[in-house]
């Protein structure tokens, strides 16, 4: 469902070098399967995801959601893909309902399968007590609840999330982590990166681990872990591993 194949991205600096923020990582998830994209700031998570997203093109490489080609049809991508951006909030002045409302015009759905569909998310995530409240009165777990309504208004079967709790407490991250593995029992194909790899450890199904735009490591958690006690110590040695080839 969700394709990356030999991508990669580069960058030209302001000193006219060439800046490797994605070199030639390969990845997939497939339905009702949920991956953890690992790796440490700058390592080229969120450009992998962003390419995903269809919002950056690849230098080289491509990717493909739902077995549509990111750079070929664009259009046919972003209609089997929810995105959740680390840093793309929701407008503090409209309700979750005119946020949905609003992206599932945008992906063509009409007024009454839309109002199905509203009424069907709102109730899947728990947003009927603050349904029609201005999201800038919500809290952070149920703005970012929002976020993920708004990613799945129009049904996607593929979800690609950057950070997804970066921003929420202990419980928030919680509830919303329930809700992804629900989304994943439903058949969607979960793509999320994380700095938190204790949140994840025992949820995903497998783990890709980048450092420096570069694969260092993927498989499941026994795969990755070998002989370590923890992900968090398997991270680090995946990461010396990489440095030292």
């Amino acid at each position: 469902m969700i394709e990356v194949i030999d991508l990669v991205k580069h960058y030209r600096a302001s000193d006219g070098s060439v800046v490797r923020a994605v070199d030639g990582v390969s990845l997939a998830v497939a339905p009702g399967e949920m991956v953890g994209l690992l790796g440490g700031n700058g390592a080229g998570k969120t450009t992998t995801l962003r390419v995903l997203a269809t919002l950056l093109k690849p230098t080289s490489g491509t990717a493909r959601v739902g077995g549509c080609d990111v750079l070929a049809d664009p259009l046919g991508a972003r209609r089997h893909l929810g995105y959740v951006s680390a840093t793309t909030g929701v407008p503090d002045r409209l309700t979750a309902r005119e946020i949905m409302r609003s992206y599932g015009r945008l992906h063509g759905l009409d007024e009454g399968p839309l109002s199905r569909r509203i009424d069907l998310v709102v109730r899947s995530l728990g947003l009927v007590d603050f349904i029609d409240r201005p999201t800038g009165r919500l809290s952070s777990g149920q703005r970012q609840r929002v976020s993920l309504a708004r990613a799945l208004v129009h049904d996607p079967p593929a979800l690609v999330l950057d950070e997804p709790t970066n921003a929420l407490d202990v419980v928030g991250a919680r509830d919303l982590l329930h809700l992804l593995d629900g989304l994943r029992a439903d058949g969607r194909a979960i793509l999320l990166s994380t700095h938190r790899l204790h949140e994840i450890e025992h949820r995903c199904d497998r783990f890709v681990i980048i450092d420096g735009g570069r694969l260092v490591a993927q498989g499941t958690r026994a795969e990755i872990l070998g002989s370590h006690a923890s992900l968090e110590e398997a991270f680090f040695a995946a990461l010396a591993a990489g440095v030292a080839s």
